[in-house]
């Protein structure tokens, strides 16, 4: 009999089975799903890692523990958001910090804050600009389309290319540097003269370093570096709840930034974070700073090195390993080929993986190169995806 959503939850209800693959750690792309079956969405392969569009990462045990237990009593959200907050200051070494519903939301909240400067009468009158410094700085190679998070709060963007240009842009609309952590490299300004500029000028800086947990000493690497605000995605490498984030820093500005979302009604009222997302988020951030993350590394190399094993004997086909220089730094691997020898191109190949069963993810990086990502891989997954790449590019 095809499972329908009503069955699902009836029979959740009822089974032990339903509590246990909450935290079965076996689980892979191929594992029965009631609920997806019912709902007619097929589970993937991750190859590409952990990004929104496939849910981020896959919450540990000690996550889903958290949120479930949260989810059973009623409490006062904004003392339980400042007591988490305290406790996840306190863990990562920071002078003050929040749980926002995801990583943009970080950024629409503390935009906020500096805009308005803590005065709740200006944090009301967002996106109005009358008596705001409504102007974010940030360099042309750090645009991202995460614009749009500052813009809703009256923000406009001005762009600089060069130091110069970033100290005479600096006025008195001028209220907030925006800084993108994986272009450190692309752009002119480095992270080191951003912040000596905000200081001497007296503008707060904000750091979006989403992707940036790995290695877990970047959780306290930017604030004491000296930005005045860092935020993190709490969905990826933290494997915390997909919809939540991280914002750390200046208390001034962490306090200002709570009243700019739920419960409080501010700019950032539809931006509601649960108590179950509170709890699991702390969980997660508790769990990640105990991992063995050594362990974690090796097993990432010997899938890496089980996919170039599978693709060694083409003829005409290379592989390499490719760690980020920032932004999910752990072990990768890139496949490539001629896709006029091969007569084979990477969106094809693409296709062909995605059109299998269980379909895989993988990123296409040009012409004949494609990008593969086996963090977030279980069990022999990445063995799969060793087969189906060497049975594609045989062909």
């Amino acid at each position: 009999m095809k499972p329908t959503r009503r069955h699902l939850l009836q029979t959740a209800a009822l089974s032990p089975a339903a509590a246990l693959a909450a935290t079965n750690t076996n689980l892979t792309a191929s594992s029965p799903s009631l609920l997806y079956a019912s709902l007619g969405v097929k589970p993937v392969i991750n190859g590409v890692g952990v990004v929104t569009v496939l849910g981020g990462s896959i919450m540990p045990p000690e996550v889903v523990r958290a949120m479930e237990e949260a989810s059973r009593y009623f409490i006062p959200l904004p003392e339980l958001e400042k007591k988490v907050g305290a406790r996840l200051a306190e863990l990562l070494k920071a002078p003050a910090a929040m749980v926002t519903c995801g990583a943009a939301s970080a950024i629409a909240v503390g935009t906020a804050a500096c805009l308005s400067q803590g005065d709740p009468a200006k944090l009301r009158q967002l996106p109005g600009r009358d008596g705001i410094r409504f102007e974010v700085i940030q360099q042309k190679t750090h645009r991202s389309g995460y614009e749009h998070q500052m813009e809703l709060c009256g923000a406009k963007i001005v762009t600089v290319e060069t130091r110069k240009e970033l100290e005479a842009a600096i006025n008195e609309k001028t209220g907030m540097l925006f800084f993108l952590n994986k272009a450190e490299h692309d752009g002119a300004i480095k992270s080191d003269d951003f912040i000596s500029i905000g200081k001497a000028r007296g503008v707060p800086t904000m750091n979006d370093a989403a992707s940036d947990a790995t290695p877990k000493e970047n959780l306290w690497k930017y604030t004491a570096q000296g930005f005045d605000l860092v935020i993190f995605s709490g969905g990826k490498a933290l494997r915390g709840p997909q919809s939540s984030g991280l914002l750390l820093g200046r208390k001034d500005l962490i306090e200002a930034s709570l009243p700019a979302m739920s419960p409080f009604g501010g700019i950032g009222r539809g931006m509601k974070v649960g108590k179950e997302e509170l709890c699991g988020l702390l969980a997660a951030v508790e769990r990640y700073l105990k991992v063995d993350h050594e362990a974690e590394f090796r097993e990432i190399e010997a899938r890496v090195a089980s996919i170039r094993g599978a693709l060694k004997s083409i003829s005409g086909v290379e592989t390499e390993r490719h760690i980020p220089v920032i932004a999910n730094e752990v072990p990768h691997v890139i496949v490539q080929w001629d896709e006029t020898a091969r007569r084979l191109t990477a969106q094809q190949v693409s296709e062909k993986l995605l059109a299998g069963d269980p379909p895989i993810h993988v990123q296409r990086r040009g012409k004949g190169q494609l990008l593969i990502s086996v963090w977030m891989m279980r069990g022999d997954e990445y063995k799969i995806v060793g087969r189906r790449l060497r049975e594609i590019l045989s062909a």
